[in-house]
């Protein structure tokens, strides 16, 4: 699975589970956020990670500090354009291809 299609898949499964799409690859100059969501009144950033294999660690292990601190300012970037401050969380969705797809959903996966 590609890095679109993986994005196209964990929105549609998160509108699933019950949260609403706002936008989809959101950039500024500070980094990008792959979805941005609400779930209930909690504005929802979420990262999505595929790797094909879970060599070195997978997805998982490619969300480090500077990805999460890159992630928060793109996070709070898109905040300032707010009118009012809704609660936030930082989501996690990671694919890993190596033995069939393995999906796994990291809700508040970090804090800013």
């Amino acid at each position: 699975m590609k890095g679109e299609t993986a994005e196209h898949w964990a929105a549609h499964f998160l509108q699933q589970q019950g949260l609403k799409l706002i936008t989809q690859n959101f950039r500024c100059r500070l980094g990008e956020i792959d979805l941005i969501l609400r779930d209930g009144e909690t504005l929802v950033f979420v990262e999505v990670r595929q790797r094909s294999s879970a060599d070195y660690g997978g997805a998982a292990a490619s969300i480090d500090r500077h990805k999460q601190h890159r992630l928060i300012l793109a996070a709070n970037y898109y905040l300032m354009k707010l009118s009012h401050m809704p609660p936030c969380r930082f989501d996690v969705m990671l694919m890993d291809d190596d033995k069939g797809l393995h999906v796994e959903w990291l809700k508040n996966a970090f804090d800013a």
